[in-house]
């Protein structure tokens, strides 16, 4: 007999609800998008698949059902429709006939290929790809490939994002640079620009008007470009007569922003746009407007409820009090899985909403979990056999709550909230308050409750003013708080020993540089933390005393010294060693004894006076970075060791650490004074009240969950793989609307500043909300989010990810990907020639480069004949028969002449991706430019991004040159990161004096040794920004030197601690933002702008130049030439303090 539990019967109500808001058949369908035209026809994209409709509307007909298709543009005769299409983890491009068909394949490379539209006499479709880019980054630009299928060819443009070819063939007007968030409203930073003409034949380009507005997606009819500009604050479509050099705005719109557009239809030609979610035609010769009405139904299987395995998608783990049963959180829905016997239990069964954080009561009769069924997240608590409805426990704030932790006797609950709030939650009568708050914002929301084992006492960490953490207790009988360490070790992760006589804790003496959130200077910097306990009363001794093995006084005998007690006295007085036992056969008694003691249920003696002193070094466990400390039996605790068994400082896969990191549970236990490793390969793990079990999950989506004994042995890698698969019963459309309202959440929680940019936050969703019905598929969700957070009009802001269905993109099921043989080839005499080999150059190990490794002996100028067998011919694409070969042996056919006759053979392994070859050629390349260009003056060094690759580029070429003068900091597409004040400071560094070289020409040192001492030069351009903001304001304020190049992109907030969605997607909400010295937000939709602005038109790339960095160094050789290095290069005529006076 099924069980129709509350939740579940709530459950159905929803989604009998949004059944009923779903559009009708014959109704005007919305989130309609990316439009093409045609004389008679309009192509569109919907629910992932392409769409054609009359001009006049009516009722779609659907032409693919792939359900990853984008872009659609119809041919110049309307009989073809180019569109993107993803069907197995590629975007390529496709054609398929306006009337039905089959689509066709055009493209295989790797690179996603986004279909632009179609050269003027209908023969070649053009796209955008970021393959064989003029950038050191996925920098897209144009291409053409033959509708018929063939070779595709590279547009004269080095960078071109969105744009038409002109109806004469002989201009194209684009958008030149893509943009970071598309989305984004009042956008006014770098990235903009204005349209760019370019004619094709003298490479020469003219601009639209401008002044600072973002302009998008150019198409022609005639001479004239239409385009969208949000220059009055609202995206409409605006035109350009090339001719007459005008500027008209031909919409405008108030409320919803122009999303996409394209013309064409001669000779009736037209102007095709959405906005609002329909289709728009706009006539140019009258300017009028109107929403063409279009039906788009069908069958959209994905959208139906299912049966998903939620196994990889388990969080939040919870045992009960003896570990019978375990509790997770598992894409919204909470299970509990038993560790033998029986099947895993839904207690929740509801797609509507999210259940999140389960915990078990102590007496193991209930689970409690936070829901946001009601609209917010508030407390449940839920017999563990999800029979009877779960008790609602209202909050008194809206917000997200986390780290829930019961108290042993049952009665209260506490956790965090999104504000570092501390609350207590009264469970008999639902009555909730703050208990404290931690003033310092941290990703690491190290504000943990734990509870003492009498449930008077909660113990946690929280923040100083130094950045460093103390542990507080806080009574949770009087509400008051006491710090109980001194502030100058870092503490954190307290747990309660189950004797209730020690608090065990982490803490750092070295945490130092790492005290920040986003600073680079603690690169390269191990935190280390140690094991303490303290002891709470001063009538309890240190159970770490010295121990000393001694012969036990055998009963009935007389003490041999005065005033020594009998044997057989009844005496408290005890010495330390003899309270832990005399001899080792009564300490291995105390051992048992301590290892099978009960958890104590007597008060918690607290002695605050004196406290510090009694805090006790655990010196036989070696400082790590630790993290994950809790308690198991008495005199046993577990901590995680989130690092490789060797020691190194490196986290394996450059883990942050706390769920995601492969670490190592260790054990520590008083009764044997050792920790030793109790389990490896662990992301997450939790110990059960009674301190017997121990349940963890290993690292990844397939990592699973295991349950071992916490009190015996250490287990054997693989004991106790819990093997339950959790299945649940999902409703795409009751889960798309929990996913909206959680992003909505998400942002009102979690942004940086309460006034939400000056949107009002709530209106917007009610401005969105009625577009959710027409949402099939979980791409357009995001894109329907996106608009929506596009109102609070910030950087970073970024809607990603989801289930997306089909096969996954990397890892185990992934599809075999395209091969790359780091090469560029032309096309002569009908075959596939080399023209280019891209190798690791020097010092590169993470590079390989297939046809540059020793041995296979191919070069430039050859013809690559045949590929695994298979001969290839021009028009046939070189990369449809490299499908499938990354990271597999592959044989190539090979010849210097294009003949099989004389061919050889040679086997080599194509790479899934060459950008790092191509970047490694372009920096290579800037720094043999810079070094001719100066005559070996300058130095050149590149910064990709301010993380870990940027930190690594810097620390190699940087320090590499310092004997040279001066440098030229290139951070151009500069991704961003931390921030980086260890690269500020060091080209800021000045010297102090010298140390003499005694060998050699004698040639002195400076002190510090390490620097370029000579002018610097920044490199900056629109594709910089985030940490690649912040490092050029810094390296101008401090006046550091010269920027040179375009403003950057404007987006200085971070991001950080944003919760996932339940199927893994997530809607970022910046949690910080930076503001300048003088108290002004800085740099944010803005960017910092260059003190010597250089375009890199497309005319001088064309030619072989590089504008900004040739005016780059021109400017540092300026600086050298005013103000040369003083630098003494020799040192003084030695002292003669030794020498003595003469005799008088």
């Amino acid at each position: 007999m099924m069980r129709l539990t509350a939740s579940r019967a709530a459950a159905l109500a929803s989604s009998a609800a949004l059944l009923a808001a779903a559009p009708n058949a014959g109704a005007q369908t919305k989130m309609l998008r990316t439009p093409s035209v045609s004389a008679t026809q309009i192509a569109f994209a919907y629910g992932g698949d392409v769409w054609i409709v009359d001009r006049a509307g009516g009722a779609a007909r659907r032409l693919t059902s792939g359900g990853g298709e984008s872009s659609p543009k119809l041919s110049p005769d309307g009989r073809w429709v180019a569109f993107s299409g993803d069907y197995g983890g590629n975007t390529d491009v496709y054609v398929v006939p306006a009337a039905g068909g089959e689509p066709k394949r055009l493209t295989w490379h790797p690179s996603a290929d986004m279909v632009q539209g179609w050269t003027p006499d209908g023969r070649s479709i053009v796209f955008a790809s970021p393959r064989a880019t003029a950038a050191p980054t996925a920098a897209p630009r144009f291409w053409t490939v033959p509708a018929a299928g063939g070779v595709e060819e590279p547009m004269a443009m080095p960078r071109a994002y969105q744009g038409k070819i002109a109806p004469d063939g002989k201009r194209v007007a684009y958008r030149m640079n893509n943009s970071w968030d598309e989305e984004r409203r009042n956008y006014r930073g770098g990235q903009n620009r204005p349209i760019w003409i370019m004619d094709l034949a003298t490479h020469d380009v003219t601009t639209t008007p401008w002044v600072d507005s973002k302009e998008m997606d150019p198409a022609w009819i005639g001479d004239v470009v239409y385009f969208i500009s949000d220059r009055d604050g609202v995206a409409n479509v605006w035109s350009y007569d090339t001719r007459a050099k005008t500027l008209a705005e031909l919409t405008h719109f108030r409320d919803f922003d122009v999303k996409a557009l394209d013309a064409g239809g001669a000779p009736n030609a037209a102007v095709v746009f959405e906005q609002a979610g329909q289709i728009h035609e706009l006539d140019p010769k009258t300017g009028r407007e109107h929403v063409v009405p279009i039906s788009a139904t069908g069958d959209f299987p994905w959208m139906m409820p299912q049966w998903k395995d939620v196994t990889p998608r388990i969080t939040s783990l919870a045992l009960s009090p003896t570990g019978r049963r375990a509790a997770v959180e598992a894409r919204g829905e909470i299970f509990t899985i038993p560790a033998e016997k029986g099947d895993p239990r839904n207690l929740t069964n509801a797609s509507a909403s999210a259940e999140i954080l389960p915990q078990w009561s102590p007496d193991g009769r209930f689970v409690s979990y936070f829901s946001d069924r009601s609209g917010e997240y508030r407390l449940y608590i839920e017999a563990q056999d999800g029979l009877t409805p779960p008790r609602e426990i209202v909050l008194p704030e809206p917000s997200r709550p986390y780290a829930p932790a019961w108290s042993p006797d049952g009665r209260k609950i506490a956790f965090q909230d999104t504000h570092l709030r501390l609350w207590v939650v009264d469970v008999a009568t639902g009555a909730a308050k703050i208990a404290d708050n931690d003033p310092y914002f941290h990703a690491a929301r190290t504000l943990v409750p734990v509870w003492s084992p009498d449930s008077k006492w909660i113990a946690y960490p929280k923040h100083l003013k130094s950045l460093y953490r103390a542990l507080y207790l806080y009574d949770v009988d009087t509400g008051e708080k006491r710090q109980i360490t001194d502030g100058l070790a870092d503490a954190t992760s307290p747990a309660w020993d189950a004797g209730g006589k020690y608090l065990w804790f982490l803490a750092s003496t070295n945490l130092a540089l790492h005290s920040g959130l986003l600073d680079m200077s603690a690169y390269d910097r191990p935190e280390t933390k140690s094991l303490y306990l303290m002891v709470l009363s001063k009538a309890d001794s240190s159970p770490l005393l010295p121990e000393s093995d001694e012969e036990a006084a055998r009963a009935g005998r007389a003490p041999r010294e005065p005033g020594r007690e009998a044997p057989n006295t009844d005496s408290t007085r005890r010495t330390p060693s003899a309270e832990r036992g005399a001899g080792s056969a009564e300490r291995s008694d105390t051992a048992r004894s301590t290892l099978s003691a009960p958890r104590s249920t007597l008060p918690v003696r607290i002695d605050f006076d004196g406290i510090q002193q009694r805090i006790v070094a655990v010196d036989n466990v070696a400082a790590r970075d630790y993290e994950q400390l809790h308690a198991g039996a008495p005199g046993t605790v577990f901590f995680l060791e989130p690092l490789p068994e060797t020691g190194t400082s490196e986290r394996p896969g450059g883990g942050q650490g706390g769920g995601g990191s492969l670490g190592t549970v260790h054990r520590f236990q008083l009764s044997t004074r050792r920790a030793q490793p109790f389990v490896q390969g662990v992301a997450q793990y939790v110990v059960s009240a009674d301190g017997k079990k121990l349940l963890y999950r290993a690292p990844g989506g397939q990592g699973g969950l295991y349950l071992v004994d916490a009190d015996k042995a250490p287990p054997a890698a693989n004991t106790g793989r819990l093997t339950a698969s959790l299945r649940a019963y999902v409703d795409p459309r009751a889960e798309f609307k929990q996913i909206f309202d959680e992003g909505w959440r998400n942002e009102r929680n979690n942004l940086y500043v309460p006034n939400m940019h000056g949107t009002d936050w709530a209106k917007d969703k009610q401005m969105y909300a009625p577009f959710l019905p027409y949402v099939v598929n979980r791409a357009d969700l995001n894109y329907l989010m996106d608009m929506m957070g596009a109102e609070i009009a910030i950087g970073h802001s970024y809607v990603r990810g989801g289930d997306m269905g089909g096969p996954p993109q990397t890892g185990p099921g992934a599809p075999p990907a395209v091969g790359l043989l780091g090469a560029d080839f032309t096309v002569e005499n009908g075959r596939y020639r080399i023209a280019k080999i891209y190798d690791a150059e020097s010092w590169n190990p993470e590079l390989r480069a297939p046809l540059a490794m020793p041995g296979v002996n191919v070069k430039r100028g050859d013809y690559v004949l045949a590929i695994n067998g298979v001969e290839l011919r021009a028009p046939d694409n070189i990369y449809r028969l490299l499908d499938g070969t990354a990271n597999r042996q592959t044989v190539l056919t090979v010849n210097a002449q294009p003949t099989l006759v004389g061919a050889r053979q040679v086997t080599v392994l194509p790479i899934a991706n060459e950008q790092g070859l191509r970047t490694r050629a372009w920096v290579e390349g800037n720094r043999r430019l810079v070094d001719s260009l100066s005559g070996g003056k300058l130095a050149y060094v590149y910064l990709p991004n301010t993380g870990q690759p940027g930190y690594t580029s810097f620390n190699r070429y940087y320090f590499a040159q310092q004997d040279r003068q001066g440098a030229i900091i290139d951070e151009r597409y500069n991704g961003g990161g931390s921030a980086a004040d260890y690269i500020v400071d060091l080209l800021g560094r000045t010297f102090d004096g010298y140390f003499n070289n005694p060998v050699g020409d004698r040639y002195p040192y400076t002190s510090p040794a390490e620097g370029i001492w000579g002018p610097k030069v920044m490199v900056v351009n629109e594709m910089a920004g985030s940490g690649g903001d912040l490092m050029p304001y810094m390296f101008k304020s401090r006046k550091l030197g010269t920027l040179v190049g375009k403003r950057t992109w404007g987006g200085l907030v971070a991001t950080t601690d944003t919760p996932p969605f339940v199927d893994g997607g997530s809607m970022i909400a910046p949690r910080f933002g930076f503001f300048s010295r003088d108290g002004k937000w800085a740099v944010e939709n803005e960017g910092v702008t260059p003190d010597v602005d250089v375009e890199n038109w497309p005319k001088e790339v064309i030619a072989g130049h590089d504008p900004q960095l040739e005016r780059a160094v021109q400017e540092a050789l300026k600086q050298l030439a005013e103000h040369p290095v003083a630098r003494a290069s020799k040192e003084p005529p030695p002292p003669t303090w030794g020498k003595r006076l003469p005799e008088p």
